[in-house]
């Protein structure tokens, strides 16, 4: 399983020759728009943990260029299939068997709506099983209880939680949140895109040592591969 960080929540994912793109804004995103080409983007499936820009800004142009399938609440993926493209509608609690491996929608705390003021259902998080690796990618949260149902069906070999703070936790709710989830390898998102969220790299990266815990935080374009 391989993950590149495109800024933002924005990931790229690849399993066994899969290729999940996952809240996608990078065009709009100063931190990415001038490294990163989103028509060089691969995504057979895209998936959208909430509606807000910085999240979904790039999902329509992507999936139809692409043909990918959109995954997400049933709100969003009804407001991506009344633009004539092909979605996959989850809710929470609930799993799909996808090609590539399961996939879970669970809770978040946070809320969702389009720029044009449209409706974006609930907020959710996914946790991937696939290639023998499993991941919870936790889109925009605050820390809530719900993470401790994770682990009771799910070892986890990676924990992709925000951590810039304002708009979602920040570092001291991130550490309890990966022992929540009983995943000590953590993977940074949501953090410097504005100025509201700009933290401090290195101090990041102490609390987490300090908690005997692995903060990583890539650079756009950045891989790493379980």
């Amino acid at each position: 399983m391989k993950i590149t960080f495109y800024g933002q929540n924005s990931l790229g994912i690849e399993i066994a020759g899969t290729h999940l793109l996952v809240d996608p804004f990078i065009s709009g995103n100063p931190l990415s728009k001038d490294l990163i080409d989103i028509n060089t983007l691969k995504a057979d499936f895209i998936l959208l943990t909430h509606a807000h820009q910085d999240h979904v800004l790039d999902a329509e142009a992507i999936a139809k260029r692409t043909g990918s399938t959109i995954v997400s609440n049933y709100e969003i993926a009804m407001y991506y299939q009344n633009l004539g493209i092909t979605v996959h509608p989850m809710n929470h609690g609930g799993s799909w068997k996808f090609p590539f491996g399961m996939v879970k929608y669970v809770n978040a705390i946070h809320t969702s709506s389009f720029a044009d003021g449209t409706y974006g259902g609930q907020p959710g998080g996914f946790v991937i099983e696939g290639e023998h690796k499993n991941i919870y990618i936790a889109g925009d949260t605050a820390l809530t209880m719900d993470m401790k149902l994770i682990p009771m069906q799910t070892k986890l070999d990676l924990a992709i939680l925000p951590i810039g703070d304002n708009f979602t936790m920040g570092i001291e709710d991130a550490i309890i949140a990966s022992d929540f989830v009983q995943c000590d390898k953590v993977l940074g998102v949501h953090y410097d895109t504005f100025g509201y969220i700009e933290i401090d790299h290195e101090a990041a990266k102490k609390q987490f040592y300090d908690a005997e815990k692995d903060l990583m935080l890539l650079e756009i374009g950045e891989s790493i591969e379980l």
